[in-house]
């Protein structure tokens, strides 16, 4: 028989090689044997089999250790074959499969199983092939080689190794073939008896779906089919009959956690399958099964890693399984989550993620017959904890909660029965203080202002979600959304942005949209384009689509009612009625003086991106209209009519890009409106001035019939390419006689000029005819101005003061509060220069030679030369008769210089002058606005004078103040003016400035402008504005200054009291922010270096209170948190802002922060070692020889360098024992004192507890009713720290004893012992029955401690 022999001559091979693994032959011609036998499924040839190798006599073992040598031989092929035969061996039906099976073997198996999916050496067949051409089989020739043999196996071409070591294909087939075997004989062998092998199957198939992704790749159907074999296996290793259900499943979950928690993978998916299908279906049969599903979401919870995207993965795992529980299991589980938010941080962390998942996607039974509330009642539990968390003490944690809680938010806002869940969390959060909404409002405005980037963007999208759901915000959370849109961070300006948008759109009062126009149209001029575009869609979408549904929705056919009573207000009232959603207010806020040039820009910028639509113009006219109609139908006086505030400034603007929309007839008929009333108001005006009646209404008034009059005029030369040739060459005509008369008010000449320039040019027929009419009617216009300002000058003073008319404008000077009565032929006279001004601007090339002496005379009128000046007459002193014509003065010899660099060169030296001496505000900020304009046309002249104007920085008004540091800082942006020399050091006290405004503005400035633009400039110029601030002269650079003692004084803030210290670390820590952190550290070198080292040899006079001030700076300094280094350690404690731009990365990131952590430690150590620590030695000594006061600021800044080092103090310290023992003592003091601190608090605490707990009702938490004590944690906190166990214990005796002398000095009798809760004491009688020597032992010592005991004294006493 064919059989018989290929048995014997296995049996030979296998007696001449008893100690050597089984040989490829003969290994292949067994299998072949076993599998034709299995495949002819003939019991008797079986039989005969198993009979023929016992009839041989030869041991089992004979034939199954060479198989699991073969195994163990380290030949991934040769070890894949014998465990396909070891299997087969055991699959066949009559084989002695106890005796086969054993763990050695089985471990064998599996060592294989892994080796084959992880070797190298066993490549897909396209990538051997191409190993096998690119140089591993070089020199070989091709087909050639000893042990090269091929054969194809289940469609896949392998090549066994050869002799020297080559490369094999990975026969998927082969593999498959053991698998399946490998899950055949879970059916046949038991594994209770054997648990380690038990343990290394479990492990081994949990981690071959991780290594045949690169084998099989990921989502291909044989990789499926390897999942499908896994599940399998592991499904029936969690029988009884392979040992405890418990224990098995919990090895299981061991073995898949890895996987569960891998992000994007396939092998997540296969484990995460298994889990909630195989388990699942096991569980319903199985009791210890369903228990073990319960706990696996409380496993993966307390083992859930800490970075974000696998934390993610963590809790998306998590909540799959917890669907698929029952409610009860359910409710079980968010109980644990709920102690979670109580827990460590990274418990807190992740309990934060969950909660939300499981509000949103566990679902209430429908079966449960139950209260709405009752069934909801856990997910309101589940809110207040999340509520709770958004003031947890990790910034990390914060963050989280409020971006869960706005995701909740924008979820739960869609259905009325989550809304009402969501405001019952909110009541039983906030409940106890009463109010819910200020509750939410103190939230949201805390973490506002909150000092970590990601909370404050947490927060701001938490407004936004919830103005679907609450009914407004208080003013003190708009005003933090506006200085949001200011913030450093482009990300914080977005969500800023958003939110208050968002509030806009839901709420459309008067404080909402204020807020909105004030904070988001300034960001047009933002460094981010993106914001620059949001700005510009924001106010397309809120305001002028807004206006235009306003303007073609308006009621037409109403009806009229008349009233006596009908006023301005009247008329707005009724407006408001016809314009709902606020457009009313939009439109007066866009008018607002602090709001109009942003809106400029941003509909400039607009038109050119023709984003403009002519129905805004129409609009925008349409209300005008119907403003005037509902005036005249209530029979009131047309010349007490204003069209509502903004609506003519929006259509100056929009009619620049939109011509054609703006209807001319509409523009003539207002213009003769406007004029017509203006001129009988200005009369009217100007006859109750007479009799001193109505000025300051009148006088308001007319500024606002002045300011349409202006935007009208603005309007009219905006669209005059499209006016008919007659009626423009009319309204010239108009306006060049209301100029030369010079009576009307300031604002109107620019725009009247400017409007006749412009219809000249559309009068001419070609430019060069234009250019002529322009220079026509300036030159008139010019001798008309200069012939009335002579005038004025060669009059008498005192004659003119018989007939008093009321100024269009006021002085600006600090000499009345109330503006003077000046008479007709002043105020032309002042229109007269002012228009001379405005001429120059429009045709600089004219001919000034008559205007220049005119206007020098009367700059120059105070002075003693001009009294003898006889060029116009003039025989008084114009600023002291005529305070406004010499302001005005001034202001036209500005554009003049502009217009003639000449000039310039000549009165630029006056107006500085004038700029330093002038004790009138309002010329000082004409003045420096004028030298604005100069520095940028003539930088080189006004470069030497940038340290006098920076003096405006000091000035006694805000306006000059502000108005200087925003055109110097114009100036810098645009690189006009250097920040070198004094000016930086004087920008630095804006910092710091009285006016709030300003404060935000130089926050700003160097938060952002200078952050970006000169990272290098706080780190360079940090000592030395120590020593400017605090006014001392011993820093070398200082000292090489020219600035003079007043100067000095001036842009310093000397002083040691509380407030000068204070404004100065302010302007420190400003600066030290903008650092980089390899500038922190150099910075922390240079203080050492050139403060402290300077003082301890002599270079800086510590005995000068200015010495002693920039000493004292420097320890405050160097103890202050931000000069020390972020280290970057990783976790959700330090990771506050490390979600800011996308997460905390991946590994990567984190390894590189962590390198750069370690980096920075070891150079601020070394630093400390090599330069601080001897710097302070030296000078310690010198102020103990001195007996400085400064010994205590040294010492406690020592203190607070060296706590993080307490460890290494002896090492650092080795030159000065006494210090080392002075440091440590003082470091232990200030912890003894810090936990006696605690424990007083939290006795306090207690004790307030205990006192109002007798006052409640059983139900009621005691720490409910102490604001700032957190009520589960008061009685469940323990203490682990021996020095604060220590304190409390100390503090709780004192306090018993201050209540035992207490009650002595009140005289309460002490009760008896009976009644008292104390041991047990030894009877008399017992003592007396004990030895004499016993007894006199006893009786001596009490006396011992009677004399050693120490009185103590009641504080309260004292």
């Amino acid at each position: 028989m064919e059989s018989d022999s290929t048995i014997t001559a296995i049996l030979a091979d296998l007696e001449n090689n008893p100690h050597s693994p089984i040989s490829p032959q003969t290994l292949k011609t067994l299998q072949t044997l076993i599998d034709q036998i299995t495949a002819t499924d003939d019991q008797d040839e079986i039989t005969t089999f198993w009979d023929e190798i016992s009839a041989k006599g030869v041991p089992l073992t004979r034939l199954i250790n060479p198989i699991v040598g073969a195994m163990d031989s380290g030949q991934t092929q040769l070890g894949i074959l014998g465990s396909k035969l070891y299997l087969s061996l055991i699959l066949c039906d009559g084989s002695p499969r106890l005796s086969i099976f054993n763990p050695v073997g089985f471990g064998s198996l599996l060592r294989v199983i892994c080796r084959y999916l992880k070797n190298k050496e066993v490549g897909r067949g396209r990538d051997s092939g191409e190993r096998r051409d690119s140089g591993l089989g070089r020199g070989r020739g091709r087909g050639k080689g000893k042990g090269n043999m091929r054969r194809v196996s289940g469609g896949l071409e392998e090549e066994e190794e050869e002799e020297g070591g080559g490369v094999i294909e990975f026969d998927i087939s082969l593999f498959f073939d053991v698998m399946e075997r490998l899950e055949l004989v879970l059916d046949l062998v038991h594994l209770c008896r054997f648990p380690d092998s038990l343990k290394s199957l479990v492990h081994t198939v949990a981690e071959i779906p991780v290594l045949g992704m690169e084998r099989c790749g990921g989502g291909s159907v044989q990789y499926k089919r390897l999942c499908e074999i896994c599940s399998g296996i592991l499904a029936k290793v969690i029988r009884p009959e392979h040992g405890e259900v418990e224990s098995t499943i919990a090895e299981v979950l061991k073995s898949l956690l890895p996987l569960i928690f891998l992000v994007k993978s396939q092998a997540r998916t296969f484990a995460l399958g298994f889990v909630t299908r195989q388990l699942i279906i096991l569980a319903k049969g199985l009791d210890a099964v369903n228990k073990g599903m319960v706990n696996i979401p409380r496993y993966l919870a307390q083992k859930a890693p800490e970075r974000s995207e696998a934390r993610a993965s963590a809790v998306e795992s998590i909540i799959e399984i917890v669907k698929l529980m029952e409610f009860e299991d359910q409710l079980g589980f968010v109980d644990y989550v709920l102690k979670m938010t109580e827990g460590k941080t990274n418990l807190r962390l992740l309990a934060v993620d969950l909660i939300p998942m499981l509000i949103i996607s566990v679902n209430n039974p429908s079966d449960m017959d139950l209260d709405e509330e009752v069934v909801d009642s856990w997910k309101v539990r589940c809110m207040g904890a999340l509520i709770k968390r958004c003031s947890d003490a990790v910034a990390g944690i914060r963050a989280r909660a409020l971006s869960n809680l706005s995701q909740l938010v924008s979820n739960m806002s869609s259905n009325a029965r989550d809304r009402s869940v969501l405001k019952r969390a909110m009541e039983f959060e906030y409940g106890k203080s009463g109010n819910t909404d200020q509750g939410l409002n103190d939230l949201i405005r805390k973490r506002c202002m909150d000092e970590k980037a990601v909370v404050r963007k947490a927060a701001l999208l938490l407004i936004t979600k919830l103005m679907s759901v609450g009914d407004g915000f208080d003013g003190e959370v708009l005003k933090m959304m506006g200085m949001a849109c200011s913030d450093p961070l482009v990300s914080i300006r977005k969500a800023a942005i958003s939110a208050l948008s968002e509030a806009f759109k839901s709420f459309s009062n008067r404080s909402v949209i204020t807020e909105w126009l004030h904070s988001v149209p300034r960001l047009i001029t933002d460094s981010e384009t993106s914001i620059q575009e949001e700005c510009e869609n924001l106010f397309l979408e809120l305001v002028l689509d807004r206006v235009f549904r306003a303007g073609t929705g308006q009621l037409s056919n109403r009806p009229v009612i008349c009233s006596s009573y009908f006023n301005q207000d009247a008329l707005d009232k009724e407006l408001e009625t016809r314009y709902p959603n606020g457009v009313l207010v939009v439109l007066k806020e866009v008018s607002n003086g602090e709001v109009a040039p942003w809106i400029k820009k941003i509909c400039s910028s607009l038109g050119k991106k023709k984003k403009l639509k002519h129905r805004v113009a129409t609009a925008l006219q349409d209300m005008i209209r119907t403003s005037e109609s509902i005036w005249l139908n209530h029979s009131m006086p047309i010349n007490k009519w204003t069209a509502p505030h903004g609506t003519w400034l929006l259509l100056s603007e929009v009619s620049l890009f939109l011509p054609q929309a703006v209807d001319w007839e509409f523009l003539l008929h207002h213009w003769q409106l406007l004029d017509n009333a203006g001129q009988a108001r200005e009369s009217v005006s100007r006859h109750q001035e007479h009799r001193n009646k109505g000025v300051d209404s009148m006088g308001l008034d007319s500024i606002a019939w002045a300011n349409d009059r202006v935007l009208l005029l603005q309007t009219i030369s905006r669209v005059s390419v499209e006016l008919p040739p007659e009626p423009a060459a009319d309204l010239a005509s108009n306006l060049l006689k209301r100029l030369e008369e010079c009576d009307m008010h300031l604002t109107e000449v620019n725009a009247h000029v400017q409007a006749l320039k412009m219809l000249c040019k559309r009068k001419a027929l070609n430019p060069e005819e234009g250019e002529t009419l322009v220079r026509r009617w300036v030159d008139m216009l010019l001798a008309k101005a200069l012939n009335i300002t002579q005038q004025y000058l060669s009059e008498d003073p005192d004659a003119n003061s018989s007939s008093v008319f009321a100024t269009p404008v006021t002085s600006g000077c600090k000499t009345s509060r109330r503006t003077a009565p000046i008479s007709k032929s002043q105020s032309r006279a002042i229109t007269a220069v002012y228009t001379i001004g405005s001429t120059v601007i429009v045709c600089p090339s004219t001919d000034l030679k008559d205007i220049v002496p005119v206007l020098y005379s009367i700059i120059t009128s105070g002075s003693q030369e001009s009294r003898s000046n006889n060029i116009t007459g003039s025989t008084f002193s114009i600023k002291e008769k005529c305070p406004s014509l010499y302001i005005q003065a001034w202001l036209t010899m500005g554009k003049i210089c502009l217009a003639d660099g000449n000039l310039a060169k000549r009165y630029i030296p006056l107006f500085v002058q004038e700029l330093e001496k002038s004790d009138c505000a309002a010329l000082r900020n004409n003045i420096i606005v004028t030298m604005a304009d100069f520095c940028v046309r003539y930088t080189a002249l006004i470069d030497c004078y940038i340290a006098k104007i920076t003096k405006c920085l000091r000035d006694p008004c805000e306006l000059v103040r502000r108005q200087t540091f925003t055109l110097l800082s114009r100036l810098l942006q645009m690189d006009y003016v250097k920040w070198r020399g004094v000016l930086f050091l004087r920008f630095l006290l804006s910092l710091v400035d009285e006016s709030e405004k300003i404060r935000q503005l130089a926050d700003f400035l160097f938060g952002t402008i200078l952050k970006a633009k000169a990272p290098l400039l706080a780190y360079n110029s940090f000592v030395e504005a120590v020593f400017v601030l605090n006014d001392c002269h011993s820093h070398m650079g200082h000292s090489s200054s020219q600035s003079s003692q007043v100067e000095n004084k001036l842009f310093s803030i000397r002083g040691n009291d509380d407030q000068s210290r204070s404004k100065r670390m302010h302007i420190y820590v400003s600066l030290l922010k903008q650092m980089a952190p390899e500038h922190l550290l150099a910075t922390f070198a240079k203080v050492c270096a050139e403060i402290l080292a300077a003082a301890s040899d002599g270079m800086l006079t510590i005995e000068d209170h200015t010495g002693q001030a920039v000493l004292q700076d420097a320890f405050q300094i160097l103890m202050s948190k931000e000069i020390k280094i972020p280290t970057s350690r990783g976790g959700a404690s330090d990771g506050g802002d490390a979600d800011e731009e996308g997460g905390d990365g991946a590994g990567t990131p984190a390894a590189t922060d962590a390198a750069r952590g370690r980096f920075i430690t070891q150079a601020v150590k070394k630093s400390l070692i090599q330069n601080t620590i001897p710097i302070f030695i030296e000078l310690k000594r010198l102020l103990e020889s001195k007996n400085n006061p400064l010994i205590g600021s040294l010492m406690e800044c020592l203190r607070v360098l060296l706590k993080d080092y307490k460890n290494e103090i002896e090492d650092f310290l080795v030159a000065d024992k006494q210090l080392q023992k002075e440091l440590l003592y003082d470091m232990q003091k200030y912890e003894a004192a810090k936990a006696r601190s605690t424990a007083a608090t939290e006795a306090t605490a207690a004790a307030a507890l205990n006192r109002q707990a007798s006052y409640m009702s059983p139900g009621v938490c005691p720490s409910a009713a102490v604001p700032g004590v957190d009520g589960p944690n008061v009685p469940k906190k323990k203490h682990n720290d021996p020095r604060v166990v220590s304190a409390m214990a100390d503090e709780a005796a004192a306090s018993k004893a201050r209540s035992v002398l207490r009650e002595v000095n009140l005289g309460i009798s002490t009760p008896p012992l009976s009644s008292m809760s104390v041991p047990r004491l030894k009877s008399s009688r017992r003592i007396a029955a004990q030895p004499a020597a016993t007894g006199d032992v006893v009786c001596s010592n009490i006396l011992e401690y009677l004399r050693r005991r120490q009185s103590f004294g009641s504080e309260d006493d004292d």
